[in-house]
């Protein structure tokens, strides 16, 4: 007997909404262990990373959005707009859910499980849309932190609610095991280089 077809699986990973929970948890997104997570658990057709950036040259998350690129996620980004308020003050917009929600209706007919990682309840109309389709939703997000990450309405919408820090054993890691900063890795570099460019001992360049 033929054993069944994979499940089709795609993910949509809100950035900034995912940061801010593992954050709130105490722990870093390792993203290549996330992937070999649901790759492990069908047929991953998409995984698609969503970020807003300041400076698209000079993001201090340009080296995270550049590895993800190289490493099997789609990453979409856009530049946030400066704007001020009604009381005087600059801020900054940078909201990707229409990006997020213009993907997600292009795929929806191709894949058979849905996994969003945001507890933004924004999103909570596109999940019962997507629904309609005869897709199963998994939202990812918490509760466990105080206030809950996850918008109650939003919550309710999915198939399945997982919670993050269910999955930290899986794909999160000590923000001491974070990589050392771009910055640094650089200085590392450039000491490396100065010393296998040093002349051989007797060959002095000073002249």
């Amino acid at each position: 007997m033929p054993s069944p077809p994979a499940e089709r699986i795609a993910l949509f990973i809100d950035g900034r909404n995912l940061y801010a929970t593992a954050k709130a948890l105490g722990f870093d997104i390792d993203y290549k262990r996330l992937l070999s997570e649901f790759q492990g658990r069908g047929t991953l057709l998409r995984a698609f990373y969503y970020t807003a950036v300041e400076d698209q040259e000079y993001s201090s998350i340009r080296p995270l959005i550049d590895w993800l690129d190289y490493n099997g996620y789609t990453v979409v980004t856009k530049a946030t707009k400066e704007f001020i308020d009604f009381s005087g003050r600059r801020k900054v917009k940078g909201n990707m859910d229409i990006e997020l929600t213009v993907n997600a209706m292009e795929i929806a007919e191709h894949i058979d499980q849905m996994v969003l990682f945001s507890g933004d309840g924004d999103f909570r109309s596109l999940v019962e849309a997507v629904q309609r389709r005869g897709v199963r939703v998994t939202v990812v997000s918490t509760i466990a932190s105080q206030p809950p990450m996850i918008a109650d309405e939003l919550r309710r919408q999915a198939d399945v609610f997982t919670d993050l820090i269910e999955l930290q054993s899986r794909f999160g890691r000590d923000p001491v095991e974070r990589p050392a900063p771009v910055e640094r890795r650089d200085q590392e570099a450039r000491v490396h280089l100065r010393r296998s460019l040093q002349l051989p001992k007797g060959h002095d360049h000073r002249g």
